[in-house]
């Protein structure tokens, strides 16, 4: 079976392209409207709002203030659509592994010094990265424990 992660990963990496287009400085909503040729008069009496509750909304999407259900209909009165997406900055498949080496480091560090405390001595480093993997291992069993510590 192939974890949700990858199957996740799979299609954003097909969706990667599109976010390469930045939003206009002052916004799609003003952008749009302004390629349509529309006044904010006019898409204010679409919306059925006020001119100057359309600004509000050209302002609130650029500073991020805009909710995404005013921004939907903003959308709609334009006839388009809104694409929501999380692009997330690497892949999820290394988000979790590099998770997963970060807790094990924390574990065996946690051992090394018990270890040291008791005069025992400290594994070499081919012993010490053998244990790292089995512990990264053991968290990739249960990736859902990965996010139980900050």
């Amino acid at each position: 079976m192939v974890e949700a992660y990858r199957q996740i990963d799979k299609r954003l990496n097909e969706l990667r392209p599109l976010t390469l287009a930045a939003r206009p400085a002052r916004g799609w909503i003003r952008a749009i409207r302004e390629g349509l040729g529309m006044t904010m008069a006019q898409f204010a009496k679409r919306l059925g709002v006020s001119q100057p509750r359309v600004a509000e909304m050209e302002l609130g999407e650029v500073d991020g203030s805009l909710t995404l259900k005013s921004l939907k209909r903003a959308a709609e009165a334009l006839d388009c659509r809104v694409v929501y997406l999380f692009v997330p900055n690497q892949p999820l498949a290394d988000t979790i592994q590099r998770r997963a080496l970060t807790l094990a480091d924390r574990q065996l560090a946690s051992v090394e010094q018990t270890m040291r405390l008791e005069a025992q001595g400290v594994s070499d480093e081919d012993q010490r990265e053998e244990s790292r993997q089995k512990v990264v291992e053991r968290l990739l069993r249960h990736p859902a424990r990965l996010w139980d510590d900050p």
